[in-house]
């Protein structure tokens, strides 16, 4: 008797965990590339990569120096 409830909460706990890594995994992954797409541009040697991210922070009011 005692079986049926934990196996109802083993699928639960099973459902959430996959809830969970299918919102995790593409918001640590989408800000992991963020960041490397905002400094590969703020570091980039081309100047024109360099200024266009340097005019993207000012629009939108952050400080850079």
């Amino acid at each position: 008797m005692s079986s049926a409830p934990l196996l109802i909460d083993n699928v639960d706990v099973q459902s959430r965990s996959t809830a969970l890594k299918d919102r995790i995994l593409p918001s640590l992954l989408s800000a992991a590339l963020g960041l490397i797409l905002l400094y590969g541009a703020g570091f980039s040697e081309t100047i024109q990569l360099h200024n266009a991210a340097h005019d993207g922070r000012h629009s939108a009011s952050f400080p850079c120096h």
